[in-house]
């Protein structure tokens, strides 16, 4: 029996996904398929439903607009997405789904890249759903402080209180308006989106602060190439979204994933879609 898995969201014509985790099968030697469905909220449960009566699939990859609603239509949740309160992962076993939440797995595998074990005071930039995501990753390195700049007053109340339930320290702070702002910090990670920092660009950069930036195309962002010139550590999004996709790959296999297949995988289909015509 030919095993299936897919991603869904709405849209979702623009996912690696698929890239990534037909290496990782081409890569292990197994006869797997996974493809692009596009869904949104109201029609997640059908679907859903439908492949978790199929012993077929072994799983789906979620993206916007789906994680939050994934925790209602799943049969159990991991720790791991209930933290985050998102999930990215539909695991089916035994006509059983389990919601799980590989993003934090990619905020370490992205960190581990530039050297970054154990961050002690972290600055966030923004505050949404990725944000969750690189707080419970922060707690796991064993981080003491983060600092979290938001541009809209109150969107840092909900990560104060996870940072709470993680034993982290969040304090929520104005958006910062200099390099002068950053001080005192070990990281910066960026999880807003496009073109949200470019005017950080401007200020100049320590080469001892490394960052972090979810975004993976357009690569570099122009923080990420500030950073990039002042001689810091610098890890972008593939890493995380490489790092996401081989928990996933491991998950639904039980395999090891192949890290650097699909690493390599991921960097051609992004220089295909950036060659000029």
């Amino acid at each position: 029996m030919t095993r299936r898995a897919a991603v869904l969201g709405s849209p979702i014509a623009h996912s690696l996904s698929p890239v990534l985790h037909r290496a990782a099968y081409a890569e292990l030697g197994l006869d797997w398929t996974y493809d692009l469905v596009e869904c949104d909220e109201a029609g997640l449960a059908d679907v859903v439903a439908t492949c978790t009566a199929d012993p077929a699939w072994a799983g789906l990859s979620l993206t916007m607009p789906l994680k939050a609603r994934a925790l209602e239509v799943a049969d159990h949740c991991a720790d791991s997405a209930l933290l985050v309160g998102a999930a990215n992962t539909l695991v089916m076993t035994d006509g059983q789904t389990t919601a799980h939440n590989t993003d934090v797995d990619g905020v370490l595998l992205a960190l581990a890249e530039i050297g970054v074990t154990s961050p002690a005071a972290a600055a966030v930039l923004g505050g949404g759903g990725t944000a969750r995501a690189v707080l419970v990753a922060l707690a796991r390195l064993g981080a003491t402080s983060v600092t979290l700049a938001v541009r809209r007053p109150g969107a840092a109340a909900d990560l104060v209180e996870l940072g709470q339930r993680l034993g982290i320290p969040v304090t929520g702070a104005p958006w910062p308006s200099s390099v002068r702002d950053l001080a005192g910090h070990d990281l910066v990670v960026s999880t807003t989106p496009a073109g949200a920092t470019d005017a950080m660009a401007a200020w100049g950069w320590q080469a001892d602060l490394p960052l972090m930036d979810v975004l993976y195309a357009p690569w570099p962002t122009r923080l990420a190439a500030a950073a990039m010139a002042a001689g810091a550590p610098v890890a972008g999004g593939l890493a995380m979204l490489v790092g996401q996709a081989a928990t996933q790959v491991e998950l639904m296999t039980g395999r090891p994933a192949p890290l650097e297949a699909m690493r390599l995988a991921g960097e051609a289909a992004l220089a295909a879609r950036t060659k000029p015509a």
